[in-house]
């Protein structure tokens, strides 16, 4: 198997990103990516054993980038922390104006993956939005907000809600909605961690 640093293996994955994300997994077959990035199938094969590879190896490749994007957003936001958290679907709601946008890579794979609970790539989704969910949680325990564990969990399901929905309406007015909604919960989690420093004073 072909390092992961190697060039030719980072090409095949940068043309089956954009293919998996615009047409879907099932639509797209192995020669259209090879087609793509300009190799042979025997080429692909050498780097990759499988489709499911491919398809583990899209999402993998998908995982850190969006999980800094997520985080620049929140770090350039203006305000406190509810301000910061609502940045993330103002930022999202933005691309979802954008014509060439199809929802959230993980979910729509692991729907289109749904008969295959196993599947690596399945394992791949998982693991980013548990990363996602323990960096809030991890973010709003230094801020001693109040349950961070179960206030992480309630922005990873209006975010993945939203994704959701706007998916299904194509209307961008549902994830702004959406963080409206998180400026509220962690405003509420913010004021609760007030009140408990005045009673301990």
């Amino acid at each position: 198997m072909a390092r992961s640093s190697d060039p030719t293996r980072a090409r095949i994955i940068q043309a089956a990103s954009a293919l998996f994300y615009s047409e879907g997994i099932r639509a797209v077959s192995v020669d259209a990516v090879a087609d793509k990035a300009g190799l042979t199938k025997k080429t692909l094969y050498y780097h990759f054993r499988s489709k499911d590879d491919l398809v583990a190896a899209y999402l993998a490749a998908r995982d850190q980038p969006n999980l800094a994007l997520f985080k620049r957003w929140f770090d350039e936001a203006d305000g406190g922390l509810p301000d910061k958290c609502a940045a993330i679907f103002a930022h999202l709601a933005r691309s979802v104006r954008h014509p060439k946008w199809r929802g959230c890579g993980f979910l729509r794979t692991t729907a289109e993956l749904a008969n295959l609970p196993g599947h690596p790539a399945i394992k791949i989704g998982a693991a980013h939005k548990k990363k996602f969910e323990s960096w809030l949680r991890d973010t709003f325990e230094a801020e001693g907000v109040s349950e961070p564990g179960e206030l992480a969990r309630q922005m990873l399901l209006l975010l993945d809600g939203a994704f959701a929905v706007v998916l299904l309406h194509r209307d961008a007015s549902y994830m702004e909605t959406a963080g409206a909604a998180a400026r509220a919960l962690v405003s509420a989690g913010v004021a609760s961690r007030a009140r408990r420093r005045s009673r301990a004073r």
